[in-house]
């Protein structure tokens, strides 16, 4: 296991509500800024292979846990996990440390927030790294998914998500089973296809029978990695992390720009050949939306690449840092 840091607190005032929360940073390494943003259900842990790589490239690694996770505050109000207070709580940071420009590397949901800061942040952001998450639009987003379901909204784990305390309410009592099930490298599409059928339609929704879920791919995590996300996870359960699913209607109308705008900076996007997720073919809209950008597919690996298949993420990663920055 990669060395990691340990955390400490650092107080953010997050815009747009000038908010003061908490978030756990955990830093390595001196020169220009990246900060990592994870996404569900992770943690800054989620970049304890990157972090010291860049770190011993050069550059500043900095990782918090996000707003809703780990050791960082967790806001009741679903509102208060809304992009604009995700990425605010970014740019607050960049304060605290005393930091003008940063690059931001984000993956999954963090892959958003990262394309965000472009987007609301411009004179703060040096530039981005999407790992699997694409720049894209999130209007329409749950009516998109809804129509793959056929309107069973229990078909698809971010629109089962939407009641509070539902997921939760599965989530939270098993969450050694979800992270041994789910810390797994990825399958192909062939292998794949079968399993998300139940009763003869399309089932994106592991988490509500986690009991009855088959993995897929073999384990990347160790058993003391697994007990790291197990103890972090049983002491604040998922209900952060799910909020920010909450918000997707809310950033469409709020941040509309997201994904339309064009961005004039150093981009670069790292797509994972089996990620069933969040595929390479999403990305493909992005050369007409980054006029700067660079693109690498990692091949055979799943949605959980910078763990799964960190020497080729950390490749890519430090090869364009060193390059551009």
């Amino acid at each position: 296991m990669s060395t990691f840091p340990d955390a400490r607190s650092v107080t953010v005032s997050s815009a747009p509500a000038a908010e003061e929360i908490a978030l756990a940073v955990y830093e390595q390494g001196e020169g220009p800024a990246v900060v990592f943003s994870h996404g569900f259900p992770e943690l800054a842990y989620s970049w304890r292979y990157q972090l010291p790589a860049v770190a011993d490239a050069g550059f500043r690694a900095i990782a918090p846990d996000q707003r809703g996770y780990g050791g960082s505050t967790r806001p009741e109000a679903i509102s208060a996990y809304a992009l604009r207070n995700l990425c605010g709580d970014l740019a607050g940071l960049l304060d605290a440390l005393d930091i003008e420009k940063a690059i931001f590397v984000g993956h999954d949901w963090g892959g958003m927030v990262a394309w965000g800061m472009p987007v609301l942040y411009p004179e703060r952001t040096l530039g981005v790294v999407g790992i699997c998450t694409p720049y894209t639009s999130m209007s329409g987003g749950l009516d998109s998914l809804r129509a793959l379901v056929e309107g069973d909204d229990d078909r698809h784990y971010i629109l089962w998500f939407q009641t509070p305390g539902v997921a939760e309410g599965v989530m939270d009592p098993n969450v050694r089973l979800l992270f041994e099930a789910m810390l797994r490298g990825g399958i192909s599409p062939e292998e794949a296809a079968p399993r998300m059928l139940r009763d003869g339609k399309f089932d994106m929704n592991p988490f509500r029978r986690l009991d009855e879920f088959e993995p897929m791919g073999d384990p990347f995590a160790s058993a003391e990695e697994v007990d790291y996300y197990v103890a972090a996870f049983e002491k604040t359960g998922f209900g952060g992390g799910i909020n920010w699913y909450r918000n997707i209607e809310t950033n469409g109308a709020e941040v509309p720009e997201m994904g339309q705008r064009k961005l004039d900076l150093p981009c670069l996007m790292l797509t994972a050949e089996w990620d069933g997720a969040l595929p390479p073919a999403a990305a493909a809209g992005m050369p007409a939306l980054c006029s700067d950008l660079e693109m690498h597919m990692i091949e055979k690996a799943g949605h959980w690449v910078q763990q799964e298949a960190a020497e080729a993420v950390n490749g890519h990663l430090v090869d364009w840092l060193g390059r551009r920055f």
